[in-house]
């Protein structure tokens, strides 16, 4: 069985930053693809930015140069760092991941989401 879990939502004033972390952990052969997606209130979820497993990134037009995705194949997590937050980038982010397992089908997995607010 592969869990999902993220980390790092909260209330962030307007200009500041913030931190994002999933970890995949369980009968982890090695992840593909992973990212973050976000759902602001009224709107359908979007993508924020993913990271191949060799490291080749995807960014949203309204992150670029705000926002940089990072992950660890060893440890099987990803982070996305946030920085110069705006009100608009409040949101529901999930985590996502294509991972394949030790025993079973591949599989993609999705986090509950964490609440980020960017508000003073």
């Amino acid at each position: 069985q592969v869990q999902l879990v993220e980390s790092g939502g909260g209330l962030v004033q307007p200009g500041g930053s913030h931190n994002l972390s999933c970890a995949a952990s369980g009968s982890i052969f090695s992840m593909d693809d992973m990212g973050w997606y976000r759902q602001a209130p009224g709107k359908q979820r979007e993508l924020v930015a993913t990271n191949t497993r060799g490291g080749s990134t995807n960014y949203a037009e309204f992150v670029k140069g705000r926002f940089t995705v990072s992950r660890d194949n060893a440890k099987n997590t990803v982070l996305l760092q946030m920085n110069s937050l705006k009100p608009e980038d409040t949101g529901v982010y999930y985590c996502n991941a294509n991972v394949r397992s030790l025993f079973g089908p591949s599989l993609n997995l999705w986090t509950q989401g964490t609440q980020v607010t960017v508000s003073s």
